[in-house]
C-alpha cells in the first residue's frame, strides 16, 4: 500500500452547479469531496435538472464541517444534520441547506 496525500485545495475535479461547488480528489482508491451548498440549494429543484432522474442515487459518507442541511429518502424517513455530524446517507434521496448559512 502506498503512502498518500493529496490537499482538496488542488483538487482533481472541480464540479460547479448551481449553488453548489465540490473539489474531489482521489486517493487509494477513494473518492474523498468537500462540497459546499448555498443557502436555498436543494438537490430536486438545483441538481436534479441537470443530472436527471427522480432521486439522488449517490450514496454519501461524511462529515458536516459547517452549516445545516436535511435528507429526505425514498421510503419518507428524514433527518437534519449541523456541525460535527458523522453521516451515511444511502443512495435514493433529496437533500438541502437549513437557514441562511451555506453547507
Amino acid at each position: 500500500m502506498d503512502l498518500t496525500a493529496k490537499n482538496l485545495d488542488e483538487p482533481d475535479e472541480l464540479i460547479e452547479l448551481p449553488r453548489l461547488v465540490e473539489e474531489v480528489v482521489e486517493v487509494g482508491g477513494f473518492v474523498v469531496g468537500r462540497e459546499v451548498v448555498a443557502p436555498g440549494w436543494r438537490w430536486s429543484t438545483d441538481t436534479k435538472p441537470i443530472v436527471g432522474g427522480e432521486w439522488c442515487e449517490a450514496r454519501h459518507v461524511g462529515l458536516t464541517m459547517s452549516g445545516r442541511w436535511g435528507v429526505l429518502l425514498k421510503d419518507g424517513r428524514t433527518l437534519e444534520f449541523r456541525p460535527g455530524d458523522v453521516f451515511d446517507v444511502p443512495a435514493g434521496h433529496d437533500s438541502w441547506t437549513i437557514g441562511t448559512s451555506p453547507a
